[in-house]
């Protein structure tokens, strides 16, 4: 029988799931339970805190990047041995992109495709019964969506959660927990969410607060009783295929945004993954035929990045003779330079010529299709790969090499070239989840 499901969601970003979500999840871990977690979406952040918080890795289901028969795949796979797998949703329920029914990226078309029902987290703040007809027009939205039950946050008092409670109430919906502000249990961020998990000073007794907040004002037994088996079909994989045989991937708090399926799928296919530190001022293992800077947060090591004298002359070894690529701020890393927030500039590796700046910010945000405008890492010419932006960062010189990629948003834009390549070197914003499948 499979795992039983139940997704977090809430109706907007911002509204306290993933503080519920961590919290419930370390609640259940304590009692025994074996937890499985998911993040719906694009997010390299949560699902750390969701692993420190089960003691199981915790997957990406993206259902607008990943063919079904990926995404499936990992869920299944995920689930197994598990008493329970959580899953949190990502922005709004329905929130996604225009896009074929079960393919736009909500956290919706994840439930509806496991079947799982939805536990709703709405903040209440500055509401009272109005907050019925909130809940009541999510339950009824999607009839392929069942929300099972509504965790209030932000409650100011007793009489607000009655004032609420009515409301709910009226609406259909069952109330199983009233979470009061509470600034003690807010975990730290930063400019692309959460501060990483490995950052976090005192992680596993945060995550014991936040356990013990849910168990003192939810109820985890009626939340446990909503969840109902996952529907998993029979699937192919994803037709990932790995750049190399043997992956020398950078690896610290600089570089730390390359998702785990992504590894899993090019180890089952064979490949070895071997990881450095630019941090450490380590340099790619010279055995290895291509090397991988993933995206992070090198914005912020700008200075130590720049004197690490041992990693930049070993990347500069291996790209004379291997392929060399950046995602997002690994792109940033092999350009000429970076500008930090105060405005410094400090030389990179100088293997593509774009310069970017930190100081000169500007959000970017999205899903984005790529078609490859060359053979490499990621694959052959025109091969189209599905994935997103989220940066800060702006180009402060492109400089003058060949675009990396064609690449368009999943709102129907223009393609557009982007990103960088030089010989073996290649790098853009472009952070890849999976090939595109129609």
């Amino acid at each position: 029988m499979n795992a039983p499901g139940l997704l977090i969601s809430a109706p907007r970003s911002g509204g306290g799931k993933t503080t519920f979500a961590l919290g419930l999840m370390r609640a259940l871990r304590r009692r025994e339970l074996a937890v499985a977690a998911a993040k719906c979406g694009p997010d390299y952040i949560d699902p750390a805190f969701h692993e420190a918080a089960t003691g199981r890795p915790s997957i990406n289901l993206d259902c607008w990047a990943m063919a079904p028969s990926l995404m499936g795949d990992l869920a299944r796979r995920a689930a197994e041995g598990s008493d329970l797998l959580v899953a949190e949703g990502a922005m709004g329920l329905f929130d996604g992109v225009p896009a074929p029914i079960g393919r736009s990226g909500s956290s919706a078309d994840v439930a509806a495709t496991f079947g799982w029902p939805v536990l709703l987290v709405l903040d209440v703040g500055g509401q009272g019964q109005s907050a019925g007809a909130v809940a009541q027009g999510f339950a009824s939205f999607d009839p392929r969506v069942t929300v099972a039950g509504v965790v209030l946050n932000r409650v100011g008092s007793a009489r607000h959660r009655r004032l609420v409670t009515e409301g709910l109430e009226r609406a259909g919906l069952t109330v199983l927990g009233a979470l009061p502000s509470s600034p003690e249990i807010v975990l730290p961020e930063r400019h692309l969410g959460l501060v990483q998990a490995g950052e976090t000073t005192e992680l596993f007794g945060r995550l014991d607060r936040l356990a013990d907040f849910v168990e003192a004002n939810a109820d985890i037994d009626r939340i446990l009783a909503l969840a109902r088996p996952s529907r998993f079909e029979a699937s192919l994989g994803g037709g990932i295929v790995p750049p190399g045989q043997r992956i020398a991937v950078a690896r610290d708090q600089a570089f730390s945004f390359l998702y785990p399926h992504l590894l899993q799928a090019w180890r089952d296919a064979g490949a070895e993954i071997i990881f450095f530190s630019p941090l450490a001022d380590e340099a790619p293992a010279p055995d290895c035929d291509v090397c991988w800077l993933p995206g992070g947060y090198p914005e912020l090591h700008a200075g130590r990045i720049a004197a690490a004298g041992r990693f930049l002359t070993g990347v500069r070894r291996f790209a004379e003779d291997r392929p060399v690529h950046g995602e997002c701020g690994g792109y940033m890393v092999l350009g000429s330079a970076l500008i930090d927030a105060e405005g410094v500039s400090h030389p990179m590796l100088g293997l593509l010529g774009v310069t970017t700046s930190f100081a000169e910010r500007r959000m970017t945000l999205g899903y984005r299709e790529a078609e490859l405008l060359w053979d490499g890492p990621l694959g052959r010419r025109g091969d189209l790969w599905r994935g997103h932006e989220f940066h800060y960062a702006t180009i402060a010189d492109a400089g003058d090499d060949s675009a990396f990629a064609l690449v368009r948003d999943a709102h129907g834009g223009d393609p557009s070239p982007a990103g960088s390549r030089r010989a073996s070197v290649s790098g853009s914003f472009f952070h890849a989840v999976a090939p595109a499948n129609p």
